[in-house]
């Protein structure tokens, strides 16, 4: 039994059931047997039992005292109060419903004493506090049953006759007891008026825009009412299959925890589980770095009783996987109806109908406990041993990283938390790079290494204090030997992921001034010296040391670059950054080709500053693994905040920069963690 707040339950069981034949000949209608030998009566006595449902009442009428004889004789722990309709030959199940109305004192469960439905629509409808109702977008309308009518959400009509923008609908509806009471009081409006032969529907037609009734999808659940033979037969049929139905589950998760078990079952209860694991890739492509790897993760859902099949999700979409298995049922909480996952939720539903399949989703319930475990992952993946290594891990995973400027701890959460939808997938970036430019620029200090490396150390902490992504930081020159395994060391034990240093000597001057700057290339062996220095002085294996060269900046051709590179590789770095000031990619693309001809393994990494037209994709194509923005953020916060000041100086108030310029401090807030 799954714990639930209070209810009681009213079932209608007035009526004649002419439409059976002889099946109603000498018994009620609500104790026709299905295929299993249980009636529908039972059924739903021993459903209502299981969600905690134990106070009943029905109403009865045709062969009342057969309906108290079995209920009786059931041997549930259930408190029942029948009501009579004496009138059940002339009146409809309005009637019924008026003499019991008294009897309801909380949210009630009302359903018709013919309607057949599985564990999992009870199960979702007592999941809402709110009002709802079952309805199908998938079954078609039929003459005699119900449809009802959405407008802005919420169930606007109910009733037979309705079918121009309706969907199929059961009379089976947990009502908040506000809206029982609206309901029931223009009920007795109606009965008042002598109109007793109607469908309760019709009252309820005349009060729903004051009611806050939802409609709740159940798909192609079994949910039907049993009006003739025929129907018995069609759903005696639907229950036999119910074991051989497939049903999907996607999980990211990097543990299981009670709350991943109960909806599993859930699923178990519609038919045989499929458990799709998102691959390593997958993960990383939206979320952190995975802190379990995927073979753990299948192993342990592979031991998770009520799950039958596990296979690898290996992208966001679920579209390949659904064209390959074809679930007839898709589970999911109903947290992805907005926000970055709806693109993905929009997917799911437009590959289901292409087949008939359907999506179950349940309502998505915080529980403080599991709250408390994901805090405490995301911190674990923060923490200096395993950030560190996030990097050499993506590279294993990813073909491809992208890598963002960040140069305090407000960039910081914006590249941690920037997603974008494209086609039906999250994009994010996958580390952060910590710029000398961008670092001296914000404290308002030329870029000739001016900030040292205790005040750089500074702007790192407060970035890694609110990010949970691997750092890339800007070493320049990595300064005198003897200082740079003093930096790696500390770098290090901040959790940062490599460092890259250019083969420069001297003052340094940006690289974009290229050749109209005085620079000094160091040689290769004193470059080679430094990287081997560092090498030897890291105490983690997942540290990395990437050497940039600067030959093609200083138009020492692409000979020299490649020396460099192979000689820098074999001293130990981890690396090869390729920089170039020219707008056409073309020496770049050349470098990578020769480089690659005789190292294909080692990670190349460019900074498309300059030749900003190049995708990410042709960088792929053309053997590049890292991908780094470097000073995006800065140059589009200074142009912002300076036209912000300006508007206020011209204005002389500041309400134009507010409305032109400002984003509300309420979103700014939500960016910040509280914890």
């Amino acid at each position: 039994m799954r714990g639930m707040s209070k209810m009681q339950a009213l079932i209608l069981n007035s009526g004649l059931g002419r439409r059976m034949g002889a099946l109603t000949g000498e018994q009620p209608k609500c104790l026709t047997e299905l295929s299993n030998g249980e009636t529908i009566l039972g059924r739903q006595l021993e459903l209502l039992h299981k969600f905690g449902v134990t106070d009943i009442v029905i109403t009865t009428g045709y062969f009342d005292q057969q309906i108290i004889d079995y209920c009786s004789k059931l041997g549930l722990p259930l408190n029942f109060i029948y009501v009579k309709n004496e009138l059940y030959a002339q009146t409809n199940y309005i009637y019924s419903a008026y003499l019991a109305k008294d009897q309801i004192a909380e949210d009630v469960l009302l359903l018709h004493g013919d309607l057949v439905f599985e564990d999992t629509i009870l199960d979702l409808i007592t999941s809402y506090g709110d009002s709802r109702m079952i309805v199908s977008s998938t079954s078609p309308l039929s003459e005699k049953d119900f449809k009802a009518v959405i407008s802005k959400g919420k169930i606007l009509k109910v009733g037979v006759e309705f079918f121009e923008g309706a969907v199929a609908a059961q009379p089976l509806y947990k009502l908040a007891y506000k809206d029982f009471g609206l309901w029931m009081s223009e009920i007795s409006d109606f009965i008042n008026k002598g109109e007793n032969n109607c469908y309760a529907e019709n009252a309820l037609n005349a009060v729903s825009e004051k009611m806050d009734l939802y409609p709740l999808e159940c798909g192609n659940l079994i949910c039907g009412e049993v009006d003739t033979a025929d129907d018995l037969v069609v759903i005696s049929e639907r229950l036999r299959k119910v074991s051989n139905r497939k049903v999907y589950i996607s999980f990211s998760t990097d543990m299981v925890h009670g709350g991943h078990i109960k909806i599993l079952r859930r699923a178990a209860g519609i038919g045989k589980v499929t458990v799709g694991v998102l691959s390593d890739r997958a993960v990383a492509s939206y979320k952190r770095y995975p802190l379990i790897p995927f073979e753990e993760k299948r192993t342990v859902f592979e031991n998770v009783k009520c799950v039958d099949n596990v296979i690898e999700q290996d992208e966001l979409s679920y579209k390949t996987v659904l064209l390959s298995e074809r679930p007839d049922f898709v589970i999911h909480g109903d947290d992805w109806n907005s926000g970055p996952q709806k693109p993905i939720r929009d997917e799911v539903i437009s590959v289901l109908s292409e087949y008939g399949g359907c999506l179950i989703e349940f309502p998505y319930s915080r529980n403080r406990k599991y709250e408390i475990i994901e805090r405490d992952l995301k911190y674990q993946s923060a923490l200096p041993d395993i950030r560190r290594a996030k990097l050499r891990k993506l590279l294993l995973i990813k073909p491809l990283i992208t890598v963002i400027e960040a140069h305090n701890g407000l960039t910081g959460l914006i590249a941690e938390k920037t997603v974008v939808n494209i086609d039906g997938s999250a994009k994010q970036f996958d580390a952060m790079w910590v710029s000398s430019l961008c670092d001296s620029t914000a404290k308002g200090k030329p870029d000739i290494e001016l900030v040292d490396i205790s005040s750089r150390t500074r702007t790192l902490e407060d970035i890694i204090e609110v990010t949970t992504k691997p750092v890339i930081l800007d070493g320049d020159s990595g300064g005198l030997t003897e200082h740079f395994v003093y930096t790696v060391r500390t770098l290090e034990r901040l959790g940062v992921s490599a460092v890259i240093i250019e083969d420069k000597a001297g003052l340094k001057k940006n690289s974009l001034f290229g050749a109209n700057a005085r620079q000094t290339q160091d040689s290769v062996e004193n470059f080679s010296e430094k990287i081997a220095a560092g090498k030897r002085a890291q105490k983690s294996s997942e540290f990395m040391i990437i050497a940039r060269i600067e030959s093609l900046i200083l138009e020492r051709g692409m000979e020299d670059a490649l020396k460099r590179a192979f000689a820098f590789v074999s001293a130990g770095a981890d690396g090869i950054m390729i920089h170039s000031r020219q707008k056409s990619p073309e020496e770049v693309f050349e470098f990578a080709k020769c480089f690659r001809a005789q190292d294909p393994v080692t990670p190349l990494v460019v900074v498309p500053t300059s030749f900003n037209e190049v995708t990410e994709d042709e960088f792929k194509n053309r053997g590049v693994n890292i991908v780094i923005y470097a000073n995006h953020l800065i140059r589009s916060a200074f142009p912002a905040m300076r036209e912000t000041a300006e508007s206020i100086l011209f204005n002389s108030r500041c309400k134009e920069a507010d409305e032109g310029h400002c984003m509300p401090i309420k979103e700014i807030l939500t960016l910040i963690p509280e914890e």
